[in-house]
């Protein structure tokens, strides 16, 4: 799922937890619509170092995981960020990735002969 708008708020990183190794990070995303949302979205863990490239007052767009829990009858959801970028930032498509694999193996294909010419396999051992 994905939420774009302006970046309203960029939090400091937090480490939560007893053994206190559970690092998280939470941005605010004000939406583009009518009735403006704000949209809390935490980053955990190696994804916190990922908000370092952001300023507040940024149009974003950011992929998000919903998480949902239950604690003593109550219910939560949260909101799992792990991919920020700049609205309009263009990420490489799958079509692009393959055109650029397709380039790159071209200089380990085979090369052709000539018309006519039957190819010298004399060094194989097979009998076909």
């Amino acid at each position: 799922m994905e939420i774009s708008g302006k970046v309203h708020l960029i939090g400091e990183e937090q480490v939560v937890g007893s053994a206190g190794t559970f690092k998280k990070r939470t941005i605010v995303i004000a939406t583009n619509e009518q009735y403006i949302q704000y949209i809390p979205i935490d980053f955990v863990q190696d994804k916190c170092s990922i908000l370092d490239k952001f300023k507040v007052g940024e149009n974003v767009e950011v992929s998000v995981n919903v998480r949902g829990n239950e604690y003593n009858g109550k219910f939560y959801v949260n909101l799992n960020g792990w991919l920020i970028k700049h609205d309009g930032e263009q990420s490489a498509t799958p079509s692009q990735n393959y055109n650029n694999i397709v380039e790159s193996s071209k200089q380990f294909a085979p090369k052709e002969q000539p018309a006519g010419q039957v190819p010298d396999n004399s060094d194989t051992d097979l009998p076909f």
